[in-house]
């Protein structure tokens, strides 16, 4: 390999096509408690965790009440955001069951515990957290071996009940 890029490098954050701004509102700032840090105009809106500039940018620049992509054709799969602990992750289980938000699936993925759901345009998201690096599963030949196990949600949710 000719270039390597730097360890640095994060994702910095994800730009949405949504058919309806205030719906999509609802789910990421009033469910998920991502905070408006910008306005451009009226069709779109970016929103962030800790005061970062943006994290995710929703626009309709579709526009309104864009219909979604076919299944079975190109683009993104999924987003994941990542929590800094388990007990993070469990409360926003925690608001998604007691909302009775649809999850679409939860996995145990050996370097991380993930739950899956949709936004109201039906794009993918993850939300993780990792395991500490020296936990993760790596095979004799130095190997990371991800896995797709069942979660231990009620393991998670018990982080809630801890001081």
């Amino acid at each position: 390999m000719d270039h390597v890029i730097h360890s640095k490098v994060r994702l910095g954050h994800v730009h949405l096509t949504v058919s309806d701004l205030e719906r999509s509102l609802k789910f990421y700032r009033d469910i998920l408690g991502l905070e408006i840090t910008q306005w451009f105009g009226d069709s779109a809106v970016f929103l962030s965790a800790g005061g970062y500039h943006h994290h995710i940018g929703l626009n309709t620049w579709a526009g309104k009440d864009a219909p979604r992509p076919e299944d079975n054709t190109t683009g993104l799969y999924h987003f994941a955001l990542l929590y800094p602990n388990r007990k993070e992750l469990a409360r926003i289980i925690k608001r998604l069951l007691e909302l009775n938000y649809p999850i679409q699936g939860a996995s145990d993925h050996g370097v991380s515990e993930s739950i899956y759901i949709e936004d109201p345009d039906g794009i993918g998201i993850e939300l993780y957290v990792d395991r500490e690096r020296d936990e993760w599963p790596i095979d004799e030949e130095g190997h990371l071996q991800m896995v797709t196990k069942p979660i231990d949600l009620l393991s998670i949710l018990s982080e809630l009940d801890k001081y």
